[in-house]
């Protein structure tokens, strides 16, 4: 039976052992990023950014929506959003989308909307020909360095703001945790008085019955110094040597004297 008894314990142990997987086993490191993969300030590539080198921001495509009477002034519906990066006065080269073989126009920059672009084009000729101005939906293909520098600064920056933003949101992590377990913390605070004011009720118990213990002592010390100077005021009285002092009966020497006397004997009067 114990045989049996012993097995079973094995059995069940080892069982047990099989079903236990370890933290580090079902861990994936690899998918976890570090603080390599995130993207910085000297490498806009990476992590919570959107910067991709491969792709030249430099082009961009955008349709005719609007023009004025003199068709210099050209209101571009554009196809991308990194148009918020052009300031007024900023130099671009288009071409027309279906004769990209002819040599660009140039233009400036005038204006900046939401999903528009509107640019100043001093003359046609070289990407238009004879034509005097664009139809409204024409496609246009535009060209510009300075935007491509502006796209890689706004990320760089934007590298920036992602970096502020995680110590923002290590320092509101921290904060919450507070926040949410203050009741938590509160008994734990609590609790850590209680036991010091538990400890000081203790020591002050100690000490008041440490007093008490010596009052009774003293007490009892009071009580036999008390007797004990009854007993040597006892001795001291008895102990006492008086002294011895000759007395004279002056009414029976005047009277024996003839000395006048009263009737009764005055008190004895010492010399």
């Amino acid at each position: 039976m114990k045989y049996i008894l012993c097995c079973l314990f094995i059995f069940s142990a080892l069982s047990n052992q099989t079903q236990i997987i370890r933290k580090d086993e079902v861990l994936n490191k690899s998918t976890f990023p570090t603080e390599e993969d995130f993207a910085t300030i000297d490498t806009p590539v990476g992590l919570d950014s959107f910067y991709d080198p491969n792709i030249d921001y430099s082009k961009f495509s955008g349709r005719v929506s609007d023009k004025d009477a003199t068709a210099t002034i050209l209101k571009i519906q554009v196809e991308t959003e990194n148009t918020k990066f052009f300031k007024a006065s900023d130099p671009l080269n288009f071409w027309v989308a279906r004769d990209r073989s002819k040599s660009p126009c140039q233009g400036n920059v005038r204006a900046i909307e939401d999903g528009f672009l509107t640019i100043y084009v001093k003359n046609l000729l070289p990407c238009w020909g004879e034509a005097y101005n664009f139809r409204r939906g024409t496609i246009l293909i535009f060209e510009s360095e300075r935007l491509a520098n502006r796209v890689k600064d706004a990320s760089r920056y934007r590298v920036a703001l992602l970096s502020k933003k995680r110590d923002f949101l290590v320092q509101l992590n921290k904060v919450n945790r507070f926040v949410w377990g203050f009741s938590s913390e509160q008994v734990q605070v609590a609790a850590a008085f209680d036991r010091k004011i538990l400890e000081i009720q203790k020591q002050k118990e100690l000490a008041l019955n440490s007093l008490i213990a010596k009052k009774k002592d003293q007490i009892r010390i009071q009580k036999e110094l008390s007797y004990r100077l009854d007993e040597l005021d006892k001795d001291l009285k008895y102990y006492l040597v008086e002294k011895d002092e000759l007395f004279t009966d002056r009414w029976h020497l005047d009277h024996e004297e003839g000395l006048p006397t009263y009737k009764r004997p005055a008190p004895i009067k010492s010399r």
